[in-house]
């Protein structure tokens, strides 16, 4: 391939608080990219305002290499937008994401590009095993297995954004107007064909992980509201069993009471217990109607996904 037709590859990697990662990733990709001499690439770190040297660090290795480029974002933004955003800012005809903590295997772009090179738009990991705890592993497999049950269409299954996406599907992505983006939703959603790659999750290079119980619970509550109306419809499927049940038990107590009429006593027991069990029903349903509204409600705001504070290098 001649040197006026070489493909430019985009490298996506947002980054919070991972100054023990980010310069031994960036030598990891420019050592991966040494290899693939088709192709020239850049290497955009979107940091969502990190606390640590992160910032600092990513910025000595760009005054030396102009491959590397870095959006600072004026605040933290969150695990969900930041990273959508950051797809967008992609000039390349592909452009991959991987995260900065190693989890997702550097090596592994060789072989996305080769499968896109054969025609595929989306070719994506998928983690068949992972070096994380046996028991987060675990709660991941048992909600991938729960979303893809209940889903109005097929989600993949360990799939957490790792992957290769061509330029007609991140100007779908561009195209679609959504504060509050479920990516791993909507890579299954544009419906084109993918490939996908097994792997084995590594461990995590160094640092902690940002992920916590709420950051986890508002990734599954997004996966849910925004793909399966089953929680709904649930709750009115078991209003209309319980409203039947409570009318037969009325039927049923009133006839034993006209027949034995001076022997038998309701009691309080079944009131309370049936009064806690309704109330902790209602309540929960509350709950779920309550996570549908506020998604509608975050649509209707229409937020920017990120508002930069800096970006160098572009």
């Amino acid at each position: 391939m001649s040197v006026e037709t070489r493909l430019k590859i985009s490298v996506m990697t947002p980054c919070y608080n991972e100054e023990g990662n980010v310069e031994l990733l960036y030598e990891k990709v420019r050592d991966v990219f040494s290899d693939l001499k088709k192709y020239d690439y850049e290497h955009i770190f979107v940091d969502n305002a990190s606390t640590d040297n992160t910032v600092s660090i990513l910025k000595k290795i760009a005054a030396r290499d102009k491959n590397l480029k870095i959006i600072v974002n004026s605040r933290n933004f969150g695990h969900i937008r930041s990273p959508f955003y950051g797809l967008l800012q992609g000039s390349g005809t592909a452009v991959i994401y991987l995260v900065s903590d190693f989890q997702d295997p550097p090596e592994m772009i060789k072989d996305f590009i080769l499968k896109w090179e054969e025609g595929y738009k989306i070719v994506v990991g998928v983690k068949k095993q992972s070096k994380e705890s046996k028991f987060m592993f675990g709660i991941r497999k048992i909600f991938y297995n729960f979303i893809g049950s209940i889903s109005e269409i097929n989600l993949l299954k360990n799939f957490t954004g790792f992957g290769l996406y061509d330029k007609k599907v991140i100007e779908i992505l561009r195209q679609i107007n959504d504060p509050y983006p479920y990516f791993r939703g909507l890579i299954c959603e544009i419906g084109l064909e993918m490939f996908t790659v097994e792997y084995t999750q590594p461990a995590r290079r160094k640092g902690a992980s940002k992920n916590n119980f709420y950051s986890l619970y508002d990734m599954a509550m997004l996966g849910i509201t925004n793909h399966s109306k089953l929680p709904l419809r649930l709750a009115a499927i078991l209003g209309f069993i319980t409203a039947f049940i409570s009318l037969l038990f009325a039927v049923i107590y009133f006839i034993y009471k006209l027949v034995f009429w001076s022997n038998f006593s309701v009691g309080t027991a079944p009131i309370v217990i049936g009064l806690f069990f309704f109330s902790a029903v209602q309540l929960f349903f509350i709950g779920i109607i309550g996570e549908y509204i506020g998604s509608i409600h975050t649509q209707i705001l229409k937020r920017p996904l990120v508002i930069e504070k800096e970006r160098i290098n572009f």
